[in-house]
């Protein structure tokens, strides 16, 4: 091993990007007094909109919430069923749980891990009423297919662009096709600590979100519907104006950290980026031998370098789905599981923290 490799602080998978703007931005939040859901949360909603070019986004307290929300918006409920992919992180398809549907699984494309919208139209039953496509990683999936399977079949399309802010499809951002769903977690291309947030033309939805949300209330102390707590916080989304400022440059950084690995890396499989669409790379995930996975992710390690799985099983493969019955055979969402290893490309990587990786994993396949 050379004394390069292994000399240097330790690269870690994510880290939140954190400066003056955010920190002034929550002072001033503090010292105005109003911390609950208020003015801020308004602006950031109509920024967040702006950014999608959607007419409505809705503020809440997580990724999770808003998928939540958005199949209760629409009434899915027992009997319904909701299609979407096996290979993401569970909240995808526990929400259509959450208000007793049933997911639908059908598998993804081997090369995008992305949900293979060629499949979808086969496990269209009387009972769908939702294709629910996650933008893995990223990248956006082929919203032209799924948008048309979902016309001429007159379903509801929900996206989860959770990993996905500032995505785009032939130039329209993803969150704007079907209803958006996005998260603001830490790891996230842009955070507010927690939150979430759902984007939609659809004045009535969006309403009704808003009702969701908020205990049911029209107004104070007046509930028209069985509402929840979801809210989100000024703190909060002052934080997020200040990402939101940052994104198109965050981005920029992660695509070309992207692009740099993928020209120098040997002996893995780089992320396929689809020509008609910006991968916004939330994760950049190489393929590897499965065989070979757990001991490159230990030489990564032992090198001072955070790599991740995401993810070693796929969902229907939980014990929890196992338990609900579920047996289908999906080989390329399972062939996934056992290869894919992802690798440090936050905005935070330095031009000597990426050499080193690339030097790493060199070593390890060449």
């Amino acid at each position: 091993m050379s004394a390069s490799v292994s000399e240097g602080p330790f690269i870690p998978i994510a880290k939140p990007q954190m400066g003056d703007e955010e920190k002034a931005a929550v002072m001033a939040v503090l010292e105005s007094g109003m911390l609950a859901q208020g003015k801020r949360v308004a602006e950031f909603e109509a920024r967040f909109a702006e950014l999608c070019g959607v007419k409505h986004a809705v503020a809440v307290a997580s990724g999770t919430a808003a998928l939540w929300l958005t199949l209760m918006g629409y009434e899915i409920g027992p009997g319904d069923e909701v299609i979407t992919t096996p290979f993401s992180f569970i909240a995808s398809s526990n929400c259509a749980l959450f208000v007793g549907a049933r997911p639908v699984f059908v598998d993804i494309e081997p090369d995008t891990c992305l949900i293979d919208a060629e499949a979808i139209e086969d496990k269209i039953t009387e009972h769908t009423r939702a294709i629910l496509p996650v933008h893995l990683y990223g990248q956006p999936c082929d919203m032209a297919a799924i948008m048309d399977i979902a016309n001429r079949h007159h379903l509801i399309v929900i996206e989860d662009a959770c990993q996905a802010h500032g995505a785009t499809f032939e130039g329209q951002v993803v969150g704007s096709f079907g209803t958006g769903c996005f998260s603001f977690y830490p790891t996230k291309n842009m955070t507010t600590g927690e939150g979430g947030i759902i984007t939609t033309n659809d004045e009535a939805l969006a309403e009704r979100l808003r009702l969701l949300r908020n205990h049911g209330q029209s107004q104070r102390y007046v509930h028209d519907i069985l509402g929840y707590h979801f809210r989100t916080t000024d703190i909060q989304a002052a934080i997020g104006l200040a990402q939101l400022g940052k994104l198109p440059s965050h981005n920029e950084r992660r695509i070309a950290n992207a692009r740099y690995l993928s020209d120098r890396l040997q002996g893995v499989g780089v992320p396929v980026t689809r020509p008609d669409r910006t991968h916004v790379f939330h994760q950049y995930t190489i393929r590897v031998a499965d065989n070979k996975r757990q001991a490159l992710y230990d030489h990564l390690r032992e090198r001072n370098i955070g790599p991740a799985i995401h993810y070693p099983h796929p969902i229907h493969h939980q014990p929890v789905y196992r338990s609900l019955g579920y047996e289908d055979a999906l080989p390329h969402a399972e062939a996934a599981s056992r290869e894919v290893l992802s690798l440090p490309i936050h905005p935070a990587v330095s031009q000597s923290d990426l050499d080193r990786i690339v030097e790493a994993i060199n070593e390890f396949t060449t």
